[in-house]
């Protein structure tokens, strides 16, 4: 268990967190002549790992492999794309639009155990799943320790993280 310091002004820059959310969010919508909200769509993301990956899977539905762009630099792993309004036909006369147009970026700082070299990504069924393995030196493992007349007997141990390696 790891000791953090309290930190007084935390409460405040959640609130203000949540109130910058809540004027970016779907009240910002701009829209196009025919009255298409454009711009403040962004796709939903479950990000979790296990012991040997982190996984990153976002929903894209409707859009082609053509319409977005994944990239990983400095640990930040950045998602940008845009989702067309394609109007079937002219004569198209639309009562409601629901569905959320345009541009969009998604950005996620990934921890320092996770490694870009190997990364795989597949889209599939309008979901765009990412995997980046962790480094070696981060996984746990397990030792073996072995007694005089005693059965040898396992324990897990973790291995330092890089910040923890450096001191």
């Amino acid at each position: 268990m790891s000791i953090v310091r309290y930190d007084p002004f935390r409460d405040l820059r959640t609130l203000q967190e949540e109130v910058n959310r809540l004027f970016t969010g779907n009240v910002a919508r701009s829209f196009d002549d025919e009255g298409i909200a454009r711009g403040s769509w962004s796709p939903n993301v479950d990000i979790y790992e296990n012991k040997d990956q982190i996984v990153l899977e976002a929903e894209l539905p409707g859009m082609k492999r053509e319409d977005f762009d994944l990239s990983v630099e400095n640990n930040v792993i950045t998602l940008r794309g845009e989702r067309h309004f394609e109007k079937k036909e002219d004569s198209d006369n639309y009562h409601r639009v629901e569905r959320a147009y345009g541009s969009f970026v998604r950005s996620f700082t990934l921890p320092n155990t996770v490694s870009s070299e190997g990364a795989t990504a597949d889209y599939r069924n309008g979901v765009l799943r990412v995997t980046l393995p962790k480094r070696a030196e981060t996984k746990a493992r397990r030792i073996e320790i072995k007694g005089e007349g005693d059965e040898a007997k396992t324990i897990e141990a973790k291995a330092e993280t890089a910040k923890a390696a450096t001191k």
